[in-house]
């Protein structure tokens, strides 16, 4: 089952128009290739695709040399470049590309964003346009099912999450099957391949530990301690995973210091799915003792997936205060505050009185899982 893409038509449009080298992101098997070769099919010309898994074009593609570029892809109006990070210095040759044959329109599509960024930001500064491609965003179903129809799924979201593939599994084991052979390795993978990773076995082990931990401020230092790493190393290794897009960090808010706890983020997942799967827990929500912290995780990715699909900036952050008054979400976009409460079942709370004394312009609202849809597709705050 092909689901339709937030960034197809911005993708399309890019494309058709602009004379850039399209570069799209994101985790592995969340659909990059199949997003593109989807939209190949409405593109008119001669195209290459090139898998960069195969050696004859990683060392025609990593040469420098024109000529056997040229000869690679003449009489090619559009080339796609597949897992592109993994051909040497792929950025200067996509400028001698893009330069020496201004009529070519070049995507590449790439897993590992820390690399790929690397390797095309320097040379390619001003020539390209990113994409960002997630797992399947709630709001992306709403082209295919009623609001109806996601609420009555909304438990298999919370425990599977939003893997592309999962949509085509028939039955239960099959997703769990699925989840757990992208967890033990796959998903990594660029990690492990081009990392420096001294302790393969300790990242495994950070992830579990972030894993029970989302929904609260986390200690490098206590991490550290459990892991028998330094914090450095921790704080590296955390922030691999944050480039592979495995995992995200949400700072504390503050604009007085003395009041506001600021010093330690929190880590969500970019899909509950994983979460569940490093955990090893695939129970439904009514059955387990961390559904307000799972939903809390579904509902922030969720509302940032969407954000980034639709080309809206916004910064995001976590609020509390040495008092224990918090919120779950802030959100600052064109100079607004917006504060979120989230919660599981539906609830009435009042704002409270030190975000609204401190903040008295902006919002409040509690997100729960009947109303949550219009947060998470843009309809309202």
């Amino acid at each position: 089952m092909y689901i339709p893409r937030t960034i197809e038509a911005a993708l399309e449009e890019t494309i058709r128009t602009k004379r850039k080298i399209i570069i799209v992101y994101g985790a592995r098997q969340t659909g990059k290739t199949t997003l593109i070769m989807h939209l190949l099919k409405r593109l008119p010309g001669r195209q290459l695709i090139i898998n960069a898994d195969e050696t004859p074009y990683v060392e025609i593609l990593s040469s420098r040399d024109f000529n056997k570029m040229r000869l690679l892809v003449a009489n090619h109006d559009i080339v796609f470049i597949d897992e592109a990070q993994r051909i040497p210095d792929i950025g200067i040759n996509l400028k001698i590309l893009y330069e020496r044959m201004p009529e070519l329109k070049i995507i590449a599509s790439g897993s590992s964003s820390f690399e790929l960024a690397n390797r095309v930001r320097e040379p390619l500064t001003g020539r390209t346009k990113t994409f960002h491609l997630y797992p399947i965003a709630v709001d992306e179903l709403r082209s295919l099912f009623s609001d109806f129809e996601i609420l009555q799924r909304l438990d298999e979201y919370l425990v599977f999450g939003m893997y592309p593939e999962l949509f085509s599994l028939p039955n239960q084991k099959e997703k769990i099957d699925y989840l757990r052979e992208l967890t033990t390795a796959y998903l990594y993978k660029d990690i492990f391949e081009i990392a420096s990773i001294k302790y393969a076995r300790r990242l495994d082990q950070l992830l579990r530990l972030l894993a029970y931990q989302i929904g609260s401020q986390v200690s490098i230092r206590e991490l550290a301690q459990q892991l028998q790493m330094t914090k450095e190393t921790v704080n590296a290794y955390i922030d691999l995973l944050e480039k592979a897009f495995v995992v995200f960090r949400l700072g504390g808010f503050s604009r007085n210091l003395r009041k506001e706890v600021t010093k330690m983020d929190k880590i969500y997942f970019w899909d509950v799915g994983v979460r569940n799967a490093v955990i090893d827990n695939f129970k439904l929500p009514d059955f387990r003792d961390d559904t307000g912290r799972l939903w809390e995780n579904f509902v922030i990715s969720e509302r940032l997936k969407f954000l980034s699909n639709h080309g809206q900036y916004a910064r995001h952050y976590f609020w509390r205060t040495y008092t224990g008054a918090e919120l779950d979400l802030v959100e600052e976009q064109n100079g607004d505050l917006h504060g979120f409460e989230i919660k599981w079942n539906p609830v009435r709370k009042r704002i409270p009185p030190s975000w609204a004394s401190a903040y008295p312009d902006a919002t409040f609202r509690v997100i729960h899982r009947e109303n949550f849809l219009s947060f998470v597709s843009g309809e309202s705050r």
